[in-house]
């Protein structure tokens, strides 16, 4: 009932958190009054840039709608994971770099079949497949190690302009390692594979979905060595007449 008052008189607290803010000295209540009137003043619910063209600030014109800019930011990360795999190919064994770009090639189809996953940040899709609410809310799914985010970080990119930009700091960390782990892991299937077929799609899943991407808040972002490897029973599977690598 409470949480319900206040945001049902949202114009009036607002307005009397400026009053305050006006003549606070002390740091600690100023940030405090300046997040309650920032968070306060969010305008969620608003899609279209003409009906809230301050969080379109600094982007380009060609992005009519929050939606479409969020779905284009996802986008935009899953073809940064995509161009590392492919400039991994200077690492590969000779021998094996024809079949690890045709192997490169099928993940490229794969993504852009599905629009590069933009659809964890689109608050417009299903349920199953975003990873926010309606309203363009997201959580913290917690460090690698843990179950979920100790402290519930939780942040709204459709409410303001700051929020957008701060969500950029958020990362989609691969629980398996990319670097350390996926790719390299990927690049020895392929040299080692004699005769058998390269599994593509298990990898695929562990560069590109959240099968093995989760949402973190940058205090949750453990850059130290995560220890952790591939299935080794997943790196190859039965040689198939479609997408055969040799």
């Amino acid at each position: 009932r409470f949480l319900a008052a206040f945001c049902g008189r949202r114009e009036a607290v607002v307005e009397a958190a400026r009053q305050l803010l006006s003549d606070e000295q002390a740091p600690r209540r100023q940030r405090l009054l300046a997040d309650l009137i920032h968070n306060l003043n969010e305008n969620a619910l608003a899609e279209e840039k003409e009906d809230d063209e301050q969080w379109f600030e600094g982007l380009e014109s060609r992005f009519k709608n929050k939606s479409s800019y969020m779905r284009y930011s996802c986008e935009s990360r899953i073809r940064s994971y995509m161009k590392e795999v492919s400039s991994f190919i200077s690492n590969v064994h000779p021998t094996a770099r024809d079949a690890y770009k045709r192997i490169i090639d099928l993940m490229s189809d794969k993504l852009k079949s599905v629009k590069y996953n933009g659809c964890y940040f689109d608050r417009r899709e299903e349920e199953a497949v975003r990873l926010c609410t309606t309203e363009g809310w997201f959580s913290c799914q917690g460090p690698f190690d843990r179950a979920d985010c100790p402290c519930k970080h939780s942040i709204n990119p459709y409410g303001n302009r700051e929020s957008r930009i701060l969500f950029s700091t958020w990362n989609l960390d691969h629980i398996i390692e990319k670097k350390r782990a996926v790719v390299p892991e990927l690049a020895e299937a392929v040299k080692t594979r004699d005769g058998r077929e390269v599994n593509w799609e298990y990898f695929y899943q562990l560069l590109f979905t959240v099968d093995n991407l989760k949402l973190v808040h940058i205090a949750c972002h453990k850059k130290t060595n995560h220890n952790l490897s591939c299935d080794k029973t997943k790196i190859y599977r039965k040689r198939k007449q479609n997408h055969k690598i040799s």
